[in-house]
């Protein structure tokens, strides 16, 4: 295939898709202790320290670099307008630039938590390589600032990261934009279910039968079963 030939067929997005899922479905959550926490318990548990956190009059902090500077000020801007949440992101251009410059970027995140950081709220800290140490430093900053941490990271299971969060959230995948999906689907998610909602089963039903009709029409009117080995 040529640089000019870039044309996909339907099977090729389906692949796209199902592996997408797969990450998300394979997303691994672990305690600071290092021990796995079920996905579910993990969501629940965020969800209840997020309310507690801006009913005891604090804060949530979403920080992270590129595509997870905008995953933090997508969540910061949601958790706070729809969630009822107080929470806001270290994006702010002007002082990204004084801090990188006169500090280092490895300080730009950590010198705003210990600056407006206090004690009881909950940083939530975005890599998707985990190569940045301005995250590392930021995680590392919530501590000291006796705040809880929560962490999204992919790439690598055993990435510094995932040591540093009282809860860490893992997309085992190499690819930017399948964790950076993932991390996003995750957040919001978290925050759909503190709003109260829940998918109901009808809309799964009928994705289902969306899907099988689908491959019915691939399939000349038969339904492929695929048997697991």
């Amino acid at each position: 295939m040529s640089k000019l030939d870039l044309r996909i067929d339907g099977r090729e997005v389906s692949r796209y898709f199902e592996a997408l899922s797969g990450c998300l479905g394979g997303a691994a959550v672990t305690s600071a202790s290092g021990d796995p926490v079920d996905l579910a318990e993990a969501i629940n548990q965020v969800m209840t320290r997020a309310r507690r956190v801006h009913a005891a009059g604090n804060k949530l902090i979403f920080a992270g670099n590129g595509g997870s500077a905008a995953i933090a000020s997508h969540m910061a801007t949601d958790y706070s307008k729809n969630g009822n949440v107080r929470s806001l992101s270290l994006n702010d251009g002007s002082m990204l630039t004084c801090l990188g410059n006169d500090l280092g970027y490895d300080r730009v995140f950590a010198k705003q938590i210990e600056l407006y950081a206090r004690p009881g709220d909950l940083v939530i800290a975005i890599s998707s390589s985990v190569r940045s140490p301005s995250i590392l430093n930021a995680a590392k900053a919530a501590h000291a600032a006796d705040c809880m941490c929560v962490t999204f990271s992919g790439f690598t299971p055993d990435n510094p990261l995932r040591s540093l969060g009282e809860i860490n959230f893992y997309i085992g995948s190499d690819r930017y934009g399948f964790v950076e999906i993932s991390h996003l689907t995750i957040c919001h998610a978290i925050l759909d279910f503190m709003c109260g909602l829940r998918v109901p089963k009808i809309v799964l039903l009928a994705a289902a039968s969306a899907n099988e009709s689908e491959i019915r029409s691939r399939s000349n009117g038969c339904v492929i079963a695929t048997v697991p080995e």
